[in-house]
């Protein structure tokens, strides 16, 4: 089976749609030391990643799509507030934090599904703050592994509570030897 390198709507939507209920999956019910607590200073939980998963579903990806059909390159993205959750989310529990995600990604998909974009759409530019001109197929590109960036930071983060415990197993656990990837 070869390889995707190039971008394609249709085979990004089945992984877009699906990251709700793989965090639902992983993260409802567990007890805090799985979703509040982090890999030491200056590190994120479960909890942390959730909230910028919403931030990120509010002002990131549609409106970046919707800057991009209007505007094309003559307005740049809003940047982005990476740490923007520590503010919003920190009276919420976590099944708050899930239920918001599904309800904004179902939102979001369906929105991006009525746009019906084509070849010709997807090669539309943008500008990016710091990145400069990308195009649009770039940015929902981006969206899909976004998503699978965090599911790898969420195991690996989850991971670490153990690393301790699992004692000389640890050599054999490569989740415990990676050093993070996906740094806030």
């Amino acid at each position: 089976m070869a390889n995707l390198t190039e971008f394609s709507l249709a085979e990004s939507i089945p992984v877009l749609s699906r990251t709700p209920a793989t965090l639902n999956a992983l993260l409802r019910g567990l007890p805090n030391i799985w979703v509040r607590c982090n890999e030491g200073t200056d590190t994120w939980s479960a909890f942390d990643i959730m909230g910028h998963l919403i931030f990120g579903e509010r002002t990131d990806w549609m409106p970046r799509v919707r800057i991009i059909l209007e505007s094309g390159e003559g307005r740049p993205f809003d940047p982005f507030d990476r740490f923007a959750q520590s503010k919003e989310n920190q009276n919420k529990s976590m099944e708050q934090l899930l239920d918001d995600f599904a309800r904004l990604r179902t939102e979001n998909l369906a929105e991006l599904q009525r746009l019906n974009l084509q070849h010709e759409g997807l090669t539309r530019h943008g500008r990016h703050p710091e990145l400069g001109v990308v195009t649009l197929s770039e940015l929902l590109a981006t969206w899909v592994v976004h998503d699978l960036t965090h599911l790898h930071q969420l195991s690996r983060v989850m991971a670490h509570q153990y690393r301790d415990a699992v004692g000389p197993w640890s050599a054999y656990l490569g989740v415990l030897q990676c050093t993070g990837h996906s740094a806030p």
